[in-house]
């Protein structure tokens, strides 16, 4: 699992004043849990810090306290959804039987999906820039595979499998996503085509480096 929950390479909190005790702790996440609910219902785009004032019962000044501008909002909530989408991953692996490679990549898939059916407001992981690690530019998703795939299947991780791995998921979310605009419940062609295609991609691009890894 900590390969999955590791720290981020120079991850910049969104939040003005990190909570630091349980109660503040509840405060930040019922104003998350109501700037969610309006991405959902308006979109971020229409999102302002009154809305989300109002929709949690509290005060301006709180929602100040927490944030500066409505992007940090939208930024801090992205960052909730990345942690929540990376706990839920590495509580899947934890639990499966892997038997592959590509079984690693599969449940990233499908906890992406889940995540877009039962966390309100994650389709803002969609909308801003990935995290990229500060190592070589290739997103923080990526090196934790790699990681992960290289200590469970001796797949090397190096440059090329993470850069692979990069594009790979990148173009497995865009299909989600678009799967969750085409059908509130999610287009299951979309879906399907999200799983086909990235495997083909993997399977193409890292060949040798898939070929030599041996079975869990």
């Amino acid at each position: 699992m900590d390969l999955i929950l590791g720290a981020d390479h120079g991850r910049r909190r969104s939040v003005r004043t990190e909570p630091t005790q349980r109660r503040s702790s509840q405060r930040l996440d019922a104003l998350l849990d109501a700037a969610a609910e309006i991405v959902d219902e308006l979109g971020f785009e229409r999102l302002t810090t009154q809305m989300v004032a109002e929709r949690a019962g509290a005060s301006i000044g709180t929602v100040y306290r927490y944030f500066p501008d409505r992007v940090a909002v939208l930024h801090a909530l992205r960052e909730r959804s990345v942690r929540r989408f990376r706990e839920r991953l590495a509580e899947a692996v934890d639990g499966a039987e892997l038997v592959a490679w590509w079984d690693v990549v599969d449940l990233a898939l499908d906890v992406c999906t889940e995540l877009y059916r039962d966390e309100p407001g994650f389709a803002v992981v969609y909308s801003a820039p990935r995290e990229a690690s500060e190592v070589d530019g290739e997103p923080e998703i990526a090196h934790r595979v790699a990681r992960l795939l290289e200590h469970d299947f001796g797949v090397i991780d190096d440059a090329e499998v993470r850069l692979r791995l990069g594009i790979a998921l990148e173009i497995g979310a865009t299909l989600i996503h678009r799967a969750f605009v085409r059908d509130g419940a999610g287009d299951a062609r979309y879906l399907d085509e999200a799983h086909r295609v990235v495997r083909d991609y993997l399977g193409r691009h890292l060949a040798d480096q898939l070929a030599a890894a041996p079975a869990a």
